[in-house]
């Protein structure tokens, strides 16, 4: 990757180890610090994401600086600052996740790409099939739990979007977040895009509300990303089960993702190492349906 653009290195380029979905780095040059994300996933609209990033961090949304893109790379200024425990935020924090997310959904940026959905995945059989043929060490789980994972296809398939839809970050989320001098900083934005707003605001609210599972959910902490929404500007949706759906499509798909990387074998070129794949991997086949079960729960929130 051709990188002369930042500057002269003053070291070699560091791998920064941790990441779920792609390959991230450091550069330290004479320009000073830079963040360069190789991506692993050919889908991600790098031209538009740049442009919305360019114009939130003009717009003096709390971020790292976007300096490039590419196909298959982008590059930021290097922010140091605190990583968020998968724990619940203070109420402060949660607030200003609302408003900035009001202020993101003000933004007047043109965004080209058709919004859209990758499609429902139902091959469910199929891959648990594949998994205790192989030996997955997940595999028993997966095979036990086919008929929850094409319930929760068949949800997601189906639950009707009440809109608006906006143009958003579509996964603040603890693990994409620091906090510096006790304030929010908002990371990877490379899957921004258009969304129903419902399904942006619930699953916000409930990962700043929860720990790692979903036994510690603080009520106040959800409504408080709430409040700092209106506080900012923005208009609530009407509740109902759209506030979910998103947070549970999204780990569908990326349970599945993770499954087709551990089942090909091996160490990919790009992206997280097989070890974070199997990890994950295990966390959705577990813990998905446990989501699942609790919809009736969460809603519960919404009151």
């Amino acid at each position: 990757m051709d990188l002369s653009h930042l500057g002269t290195p003053v070291g070699p380029m560091v791998r920064v180890h941790g990441g779920f979905a792609n390959r991230m780095f450091r550069l330290d040059t004479d320009r000073g610090s830079f963040a360069v994300k190789e991506l692993s996933r050919s889908a991600y609209r790098a031209e538009d994401v740049f442009r919305f990033e360019r114009a939130a961090f003009a717009a003096g949304i709390p971020m790292p600086e976007p300096i490039s893109a590419g196909h298959d790379m982008l590059v930021h200024r290097w922010v140091e600052g605190e990583k968020i425990p998968e724990e619940p935020v203070s109420a402060a924090y949660a607030f200003e996740i609302g408003e900035i997310l009001a202020r993101l959904h003000a933004l007047d940026v043109e965004w080209t790409t058709a919004p859209g959905e990758d499609p429902v995945p139902y091959d469910w059989a199929e891959l648990a099939e594949r998994a205790t043929a192989t030996g997955q060490p997940w595999g028993g789980e997966l095979a036990a739990q086919v008929e929850t994972f094409l319930a929760i296809a068949r949800f997601v398939d189906t639950c009707e979007r009440p809109g608006p839809v906006v143009l958003t970050h579509r996964d603040i989320q603890p693990w994409n977040l620091l906090a510096r001098d006790g304030r929010p900083v908002v990371l990877d934005w490379e899957l921004s895009g258009m969304l129903d707003l419902s399904g942006e605001l619930g699953s916000t609210a409930l990962s700043l509300a929860k720990g790692a599972g979903l036994d510690d959910i603080r009520p106040a902490i959800f409504h408080s990303v709430l409040d700092g929404y209106v506080a900012g500007g923005g208009t609530l949706p009407p509740p109902g089960p759209s506030w979910f759906v998103f947070m549970v499509g999204g780990w569908l798909g990326f349970t599945r993702w993770n499954i087709v990387r551990c089942l090909a074998g091996g160490e990919a070129s790009t992206g997280p190492d097989l070890a974070l794949s199997h990890e994950s991997a295990r966390n959705g086949v577990r813990g998905l349906p446990d989501l699942f079960d609790r919809l009736s729960e969460l809603r519960r929130l919404l009151v």
